[in-house]
């Protein structure tokens, strides 16, 4: 059977702030069932997840560039590849069968090819399937390991969580808050500034936009100073927390969005600070604790089922309306992890 596939793809390399103008739909015939002997896996897209460091990978790269460790960068009409939740519709690869739910690497469109090495059976275990995109795939991972694993926290510690509302802010600010830690976020509404205080219990939170001076702001809040803090933003905020930060404080740099659209804010700490303060800053990625991962669901399951932890989600509805979804990461639209729900189950 072949059907007619949608898939979003970029007209050109984006080296600025993204635009809607900046994608376009594309079609292709696709079939449905598989050739005689193909050990591929044919599946359909469920559940996508909008993630900003995608930007990096579609900006002007040289040619020594084009694959890195992390990332391979996307050509303008190339097929994206993202994380996400599946359901195969054929296989030729005996660990997956019809009808098994995946998740994994999947792609910017209504229906995936792979052959298996980036995808990973899913059991729902009773929950919605958009969980296993946020809390319980890679966000909810790099929450738990950058805060477990990376600060390594003490019971009682200060903790600044930036960029707080967003998808993995609000998870660590919730660990945190579990685990013993006074917890301050930052976000950049008045709503967003209640959510965080009202639904998810952090101590104190302040809207960065009303707030003309951040080094002022965390003294503030921080008076005896920050023993962790957890970085999404990069520029002034880094350079503001690392001066308000105690002796022998951590930094875990888990993203720099400030950055990705514009070098021009490139954070330029204190080093004398983090000499003088004997302050570790580690920067990471979620695939480096992927052994954490059984840890992570079994901790993260327990603290949803007993109603610890509550799920943000902003989850649009329809291919059609992913490039918004993915712009709108940096006007900062987003309350929670954002997905996008390419089609019925």
């Amino acid at each position: 059977m072949e059907v007619t596939s949608k898939y979003i793809v970029i007209k050109t390399s984006i080296d600025g702030k993204p635009q809607e103008s900046d994608f376009e739909m594309k079609t292709q015939p696709f079939s449905l069932s598989l050739k005689p002997g193909s050990k591929d896996i044919i599946i359909k897209n469920l559940y996508l997840s909008i993630d900003p460091y995608q930007i990096n990978r579609m900006k002007t790269v040289s040619a020594s560039q084009k694959a890195s460790e992390f990332s391979i960068a996307i050509s303008p009409g190339e097929v994206i590849d993202a994380y996400g939740v599946g359901k195969v519709v054929a296989s030729g690869n005996p660990e997956f069968q019809e009808n098994d739910y995946v998740v994994g690497l999947i792609s910017w469109g209504e229906y995936s090819t792979s052959q298996g090495s980036m995808l990973s059976k899913l059991d729902p275990m009773g929950f919605p399937l958009s969980y296993h995109v946020g809390i319980l795939g890679l966000s909810g991972l790099t929450a738990y390991a950058g805060f477990f694993k990376v600060c390594k926290p003490k019971k009682g510690e200060k903790v600044f969580v930036s960029t707080a509302s967003g998808s993995v802010g609000n998870l660590v600010g919730q660990y945190a808050k579990h685990f013993g830690c006074y917890v301050v976020g930052c976000a950049g509404s008045s709503n967003k500034v209640k959510l965080l205080k009202e639904k998810l219990g952090f101590d104190e939170v302040f809207n960065y936009k009303e707030e003309t001076d951040l080094n002022s702001t965390l003294q503030r809040y921080f008076p005896d100073g920050i023993d962790i803090y957890f970085d999404n933003v990069g520029g002034k905020m880094l350079e503001a927390a690392i001066s308000n930060m105690k002796s022998h404080g951590r930094v875990a740099l888990c993203g720099v969005i400030s950055e990705y659209t514009n070098a021009e804010k490139r954070a330029t700490p204190d080093m004398i600070n983090v000499i003088y303060k004997r302050i570790t800053i580690q920067g990471f990625l979620a695939g480096d604790y992927m052994s954490l991962f059984p840890e992570f669901v079994t901790t993260t399951v327990d603290h949803l089922r007993t109603s610890k932890m509550n799920v943000l989600e902003d989850v649009s509805v329809g291919l059609e309306g992913l490039p918004s979804a993915f712009v709108g990461l940096f006007r900062g639209d987003n309350i929670g992890k954002r997905i996008v729900q390419v089609s019925q189950i």
